[in-house]
């Protein structure tokens, strides 16, 4: 019986996770599309840059991405 609750619980705590999760993204979806647009050029940027393993400071690249959405 012990072991069943056990199962039941993680059930529930994965379906409470997925709620969770779209919390966190509703800031973002929720964005005007130039904040959305900086998001998304950001993360593919850290993307790119963690698949060639590459660790150096993207600061200047994060700023060039802001600069050229805003204006």
């Amino acid at each position: 019986m012990e072991k069943q609750s056990k199962v039941s619980s993680n059930l529930e705590n994965t379906e409470n996770n997925f709620d969770d999760i779209e919390d966190v993204q509703a800031p973002i979806s929720t964005a005007p599309e130039e904040v959305r647009k900086i998001i998304e050029m950001v993360w593919q940027l850290e993307k790119n840059r963690l698949d060639r393993k590459s660790f150096g400071h993207i600061s200047d690249d994060i700023l060039t991405i802001i600069k050229g959405v805003v204006q």
